[in-house]
């Protein structure tokens, strides 16, 4: 009797465990990657059609281009910018380690301070496209630098922050 007891509890160990090693496996190869944001962390950046040197090279961004990171293959990285399009980029020119923000439209306006009544900076307005590192948020404004130490800040609502 003690014999049938034991032989039972270790084929219920083995079972819990088995139940327990399948259903990770399964969760991690039926779960969707989430998305996590990224900057442009070199002076600038190819994007590619796909991932490997070469595939095509679609766009040239600078310092401080945020994305969305939506996959991974290797060393690169599948990326979502601010329009929604999806490019590739090599993984050691970027980094998770600052938010970065893009200018949303054309001839968005920069301040010296958190507020319409500050004035603009004198390198204001600037393009769609145009990015920064995000220093801080004051809500609802932004308070960001340039590529080359310029500081402002900007309205939330002008930007695509990750």
């Amino acid at each position: 009797m003690i014999i049938h007891f034991l032989e039972s509890q270790k084929i219920n160990k083995y079972f819990i465990f088995s139940l327990f090693f399948f259903s990770t496996i399964a969760l991690s190869l039926f779960q969707k990657e989430t998305a996590e944001a990224l900057c442009v962390k070199d002076k600038k950046a190819n994007l590619r059609s796909g991932p490997g040197k070469q595939k095509e090279k679609l766009w040239t961004v600078l310092k401080y281009m945020p994305f969305k990171q939506v996959g991974r293959k290797g060393s690169w990285l599948r990326v979502q910018d601010l329009d929604g399009d999806i490019y590739w980029i090599y993984r050691t020119i970027t980094t998770k380690s600052y938010m970065c923000a893009v200018i949303k439209n054309n001839k968005t306006n920069l301040r010296e301070g958190p507020g319409t009544k500050f004035p603009q900076v004198k390198w204001s307005p600037i393009d769609k496209y145009f990015s920064m590192k995000v220093l801080k948020i004051k809500k609802p404004w932004v308070h960001v630098e340039d590529s080359v130490g310029d500081k402002a800040w900007v309205h939330r609502s002008l930007v695509w922050i990750q």
